[in-house]
């Protein structure tokens, strides 16, 4: 008899639309077990749907990355679990065509936490669960690269992705003795929520090439920024 083989397993932060969505279910189709979390886990949703059709390959959490006591009750209820990927797909935007020095306070520390502060609690808090030649990411994008800032613009957006890297790499240099592969993925302007309707590129025909380079990237240590084509993306 052939020796059985358990799936991997994948945690996907933020699972519930968009590209998050067609992540964990390209996850699924290739194989994987996969734990998406969504803010509300009880409201039907696209993730829902899919955990109803997967034959027990996805499970979906309570997770938002804003509240740090719900990052603490995800650690607690996955203690004990092995996993091969953690990927934290987190972001939001505001004020996009106004200065930063004009954001009001409130709407430039709701970006910052989400897009920066929550996903670094998300992956402190979990990266114990991750196996030793495993990998953690985080879905960054082009506009965090400060050497490719030549248009301006989305100025409180840009900051917010620009420290998530920062952040990562302070990460990743805590995990040099480790065979672990760090990874920040920028999408491109893809037809989401955030992305709006006049994006070049869907979700559909996006996903397949960003699970590429997620996969591309396991076993091979160390940081990376990449784009959805696996080339890098210049700090």
């Amino acid at each position: 008899m052939p020796p059985v083989t358990t799936p991997r397993t994948a945690l996907l932060v933020g699972a519930s639309r968009g590209l998050g969505h067609g992540l964990a279910a390209a996850f699924v189709d290739r194989g994987w077990d996969v734990i998406g979390t969504a803010r509300d886990p009880a409201a039907p949703s696209p993730l829902t749907g899919l955990a109803e059709r997967s034959a027990g390959h996805l499970t979906v959490e309570r997770l938002d990355v804003d509240d740090p006591g719900q990052v603490s009750a995800l650690r607690e209820r996955l203690a004990g679990r092995r996993l091969d990927v953690l990927f934290v797909n987190s972001g939001t935007t505001h004020h996009e065509d106004t200065p930063v020095g004009v954001v009001p306070t409130e709407d430039f520390v709701r970006v910052m936490v989400t897009n920066a502060l929550g996903p670094m609690r998300v992956i402190e808090a979990l990266s114990d669960l991750v196996a030793d030649d495993g990998l953690i990411g985080a879905m960054s994008s082009g506009q965090g690269s400060i050497t490719n800032n030549t248009a301006g613009g989305r100025e409180v957006y840009r900051g917010s992705k620009a420290a998530l890297n920062m952040f990562v790499r302070g990460f990743a240099v805590r995990q040099a003795g480790t065979r672990r592969s760090i990874l920040l993925l920028a999408p491109g302007w893809i037809r989401t929520a955030l992305g709006g309707p006049e994006a070049p590129y869907t979700v559909e025909e996006s996903v397949p090439l960003l699970m590429d380079v997620l996969e591309s990237r396991l076993g091979r240590p160390g940081l990376a920024y990449l784009d959805r084509e696996g080339r890098i993306v210049p700090w």
